[in-house]
């Protein structure tokens, strides 16, 4: 006789173990393929370190404006001024190293202070306009679609007087280092940071497990764990191994010799390395996931967007929430535009240009719940970095600006209908 009354364990298959995102997984998925059938097409061009390289930093600008958007649509509110905010930020910030700052405390370019006021300022500037922005909806309730649709048209426009309507340029030689091609790590130190990104990852992980284990949490297999780690530890120290193998130009390396007043040894050659942009993107990640998993914060983030009115009952002020989160927007519209510009290496009329829909889709592909409450910040980035993949594959193979459009926006579509039907198989997870 069989006894029905001991508990039946369903044994767990590897890959269940593993315990892994399928979200995630899939996301993973999509951007292989997209790698895959792009390198077929342009005869193994696309996979070159050459193009990876320039693929991650043009990658950035948009990834650190979609970790803050999905805070704003977790929250259920839109914003699409990060572009034109974007443009005002960086008008400002050329304009004090072009003409303020010179002009008013004679701090001309390649002053050591010039940068760092110029970036602060910034920053501050971004803030401010968002925290208004959030003050608009949060406390007059004006919709954010309508506060934001404004603002695109705003201060798009007052990053066009500024400047009226010219190129500002050149920037600090600082400054631009935040682009990413003229300010990398090099090899070896691009090698110390994988090193050390891959022992944090380790210890973050043995972290987890141990505090599981204090208190009677089930946890992970040890093979899981081990497995997990070897495959985190194998795409860190790839990524940097394939940043340095991208060469620096011999001609460039020839010009740095020479600003330098020395002659370029005879066989001298350099790696690029890591871009400091990427280190600041990485940065922004890390601090944001921070915020939102680990601090109240993050947490009456999520609440409110779950239910804004249980939250309200709850003892949350969701108007000012609401600030904070556009202040949060803001500033990192700001940091994006120190990096668009330092790459460009000056500030031009059309910077940012559509950057709204592009922070949107990356969000949203990322698995951003346009309903709210649900949202992760190594999604966006993901999404930022296969929309981006799409375009750059697209350029490569000749495709005309439109039609990249054309198939841009209907991922965005496809994106959001599959979200939707594997919220709806997993009830709403």
């Amino acid at each position: 006789m069989t006894d029905v009354s001991a508990p039946q364990t369903k044994k767990r298959t590897a890959f269940q173990a593993l315990e892994l995102d399928t979200r995630l997984l899939g996301m993973i998925g999509a951007f292989l393929v997209i790698c895959i059938v792009f390198n077929v097409m342009t005869d193994g061009r696309f996979l070159t370190p050459r193009n990876i390289f320039n693929l991650t930093i043009q990658t950035v600008s948009v990834a650190i404006m979609a970790t803050g958007m999905v805070f704003v649509i977790v929250t259920r509110h839109i914003d699409l001024a990060v572009g034109a905010l974007l443009a005002t930020c960086s008008a400002f910030m050329a304009m004090l190293q072009a003409r303020y700052l010179p002009d008013l405390f004679g701090l001309g370019l390649g002053h050591p202070m010039i940068p760092w006021i110029t970036i602060a300022a910034g920053l501050l500037l971004g803030t401010l306009i968002g925290a208004f922005q959030g003050w608009l909806v949060g406390y007059l309730t004006i919709p954010a679609f309508i506060v934001t649709l404004g603002g695109l048209l705003v201060w798009r426009n007052v990053a066009w007087y500024q400047t009226s309507g010219q190129t500002i340029g050149p920037l600090d030689p600082t400054f631009t280092k935040f682009g990413g091609i003229n300010g990398t790590l090099g090899a070896t130190w691009s090698w110390v940071f994988g090193l050390a990104a891959v022992a944090w990852a380790i210890y973050a992980m043995w972290s987890a497990r141990r505090a599981k284990l204090a208190h009677d949490f089930p946890v992970k297999p040890v093979w899981a764990e081990v497995t997990l780690g070897a495959i985190i530890a194998a795409g860190i120290l790839g990524f940097i191994g394939i940043l340095n193998a991208y060469e620096i130009p011999s001609r460039r390396l020839e010009r740095m010799f020479e600003v330098r007043g020395e002659i370029m040894p005879e066989g001298f050659s350099a790696s690029y390395g890591l871009p400091i942009s990427v280190l600041l993107l990485i940065g922004v990640a890390v601090v944001m996931t921070l915020v939102a998993q680990r601090t109240r914060l993050g947490r009456y983030i999520f609440a409110t967007g779950g239910n804004p009115d249980a939250a309200e009952l709850s003892g949350i002020n969701t108007r000012m929430l609401t600030v904070k989160v556009f202040a949060i927007m803001g500033a990192l519209c700001a940091l994006s535009a120190v990096v668009a510009s330092a790459r460009l290496t000056n500030h031009s009329n059309d910077i940012g240009t559509l950057d709204e829909l592009r922070v949107i889709a990356a969000a949203v592909i990322g698995g951003t719940a346009l309903a709210g409450g649900i949202g992760t910040i190594y999604g966006a980035i993901l999404g930022a970095l296969i929309m981006q993949s799409l375009q750059s594959g697209m350029a490569m193979v000749g495709v005309d600006a439109p039609l990249q459009n054309i198939v841009v926006g209907t991922v965005l579509v496809a994106a959001v209908l599959i979200d939707t039907i594997y919220r709806k198989k997993t009830g709403g997870r």
